[in-house]
């Protein structure tokens, strides 16, 4: 039965170029920027990244072994992927072991690479207080001070929510994704590309996630899913308040004036996404 389930995840893993892309023309990043900005009105936005562990129920063999123990004592992948504002992952890294942080992952990535070369434009990612601020990657402020840096946190906030929707559905759709995976590391790889690909699938043909399926589980979906989140504070900045915003940030800087700007004309006009709106993307 582990032989057939290799192989047919294997077969169905070898389609991930045609049901895993990250948008890489100007029309697509638009399309994508679009849909982030229909949410919270935040503007540039290409996809939410966010990281969450997958685990491995055999101890991996090797010296090796115990870096797969995460922090919260169990031994994990820590799997990074990157979501559309429809819940389909468009990047996915999962080749970590569970003790290695975010922002490594992120940084060691060929994604990261691209953005640091300009290949997106001026396309931004957002994700949490794991991963460091800079021109392609908006993340959250420590503290709010003005109504701008408020209005910045909620909007953000808002515009990362489907990276947590997506590893919430995916892992009801896959169960064996929260539960964790009883199979030899080698063969974890292509079960999680896999599954990733079956989502994608499933979400651009409009199928809502199962439920009410005949599953034991060992607690309810909410403390399974909550064991897969271990949260992480970007390593390199030893004063959280030094996340404010500053003069030097100009990136977040500029988007806080659009931001504000942007609430404040549709409370004054009571409008939603016009052509004025989607000028700011």
């Amino acid at each position: 039965m582990n032989r057939i389930v290799h192989k047919v995840s294997c077969a169905i893993a070898l389609l991930r170029s045609q049901y895993i892309n990250f948008p890489d023309n100007p029309e697509e990043i638009r399309r994508t920027q679009l849909e982030f900005y229909r949410r919270a009105k935040f503007p540039r936005v290409v996809g939410a990244i966010d990281c969450t562990h997958i685990k491995l129920w055999q101890s991996p063999s090797g010296d090796t072994a115990e870096r797969f123990r995460n922090r919260k004592g169990y031994y994990s992948l820590n799997v990074q992927a990157i979501c559309n504002a429809n819940l389909e992952v468009m990047d996915v890294v999962a080749r970590y072991d569970g003790s290695t942080h975010d922002s490594r992952i992120f940084r060691e990535s060929k994604r990261r690479a691209l953005f640091e070369q300009g290949v997106y434009g001026d396309a931004l990612l957002v994700g949490d207080s794991g991963y460091a601020c800079t021109s392609y990657m908006m993340t959250p402020l420590h503290e709010c001070y003005t109504p701008a840096e408020q209005l910045y946190n909620e909007s953000q906030i808002r515009t990362r929510n489907p990276i947590g929707r997506f590893f919430g559905v995916w892992k009801r759709r896959f169960p064996i994704m929260a539960l964790g995976l009883r199979v030899k590391l080698i063969r974890v790889f292509p079960i999680i590309t896999a599954t990733l690909v079956l989502n994608n699938i499933a979400r651009r043909a409009g199928e809502e996630v199962p439920r009410g399926l005949e599953i034991i589980l060992p607690a309810p979906w909410e403390e399974i899913l909550a064991q897969d989140d271990i949260p992480n504070e970007y390593m390199d900045i030893p004063n959280p308040t030094q996340r404010r915003v500053k003069h030097q940030n100009r990136e977040r800087q500029v988007l806080l004036t659009v931001i504000l700007r942007d609430w404040l004309h549709r409370i004054n006009n009571n409008t939603s996404v016009t052509s004025c709106n989607i000028n700011m993307l």
